[in-house]
């Protein structure tokens, strides 16, 4: 599949109405999926658990994350990163930073909602995380379908064809 340019990934990442999932793993062992809003702020994808949420939890205990933020439309854009989340303020800290809170709500619904959504809440603590796009140890990959003038056939990675070799050998019971 074809990856996305940093102006691609720059102009998706910025548009509006995209959730981030955001996974973690419980402290029994169980993964956690969780689809929350964010916004991109200093190159990093930013957002906010409230205070008693699981996944808040378990950032705590272990910051390794897998963020996901795709589409569900053609061409079907795919951001990833597998990286670590930072605590940017904890609990409590919140009118630090309620701007920035504000503008996270306003992507999602009319500035007018987003701020009645921001007083009915204020008085619930919130985190502040981000994970960094462009740290060196963090893993960011991206994918779309194949567009316009492109190859079609372009829609997996090398790595998933098999070539004649190994179907002859998965056709004979052998391991390639």
């Amino acid at each position: 599949m074809p990856k996305l340019t940093t102006d691609e990934v720059t102009t998706f990442l910025a548009e509006p109405g995209h959730l981030l999932r955001v996974a973690t793993v419980d402290a029994d062992g169980m993964p956690r999926n969780v689809p929350i809003w964010y916004i991109i702020d200093d190159q990093r994808i930013v957002f906010t658990p409230r205070v008693h949420s699981v996944f808040l939890a378990n950032m705590m205990r272990d910051p390794r994350v897998g963020l996901t933020i795709d589409e569900e439309a053609l061409p079907y854009r795919k951001v990833t990163v597998q990286g670590r989340a930072e605590l940017l303020y904890a609990p409590g800290a919140d009118d630090e930073w309620r701007d920035l809170y504000r503008s996270i709500a306003s992507r999602y619904v009319p500035v007018e909602q987003a701020e009645a959504y921001v007083q009915n809440t204020i008085d619930q603590p919130r985190a502040l995380l981000g994970v960094s796009l462009v740290d060196p140890a963090n893993k960011v990959l991206t994918w779309r379908m194949p567009v316009d003038e492109e190859d079609p056939t372009g829609i997996w990675a090398r790595r998933y064809f098999l070539d004649g070799t190994i179907m002859a050998n998965l056709a004979d019971g052998v391991a390639g």
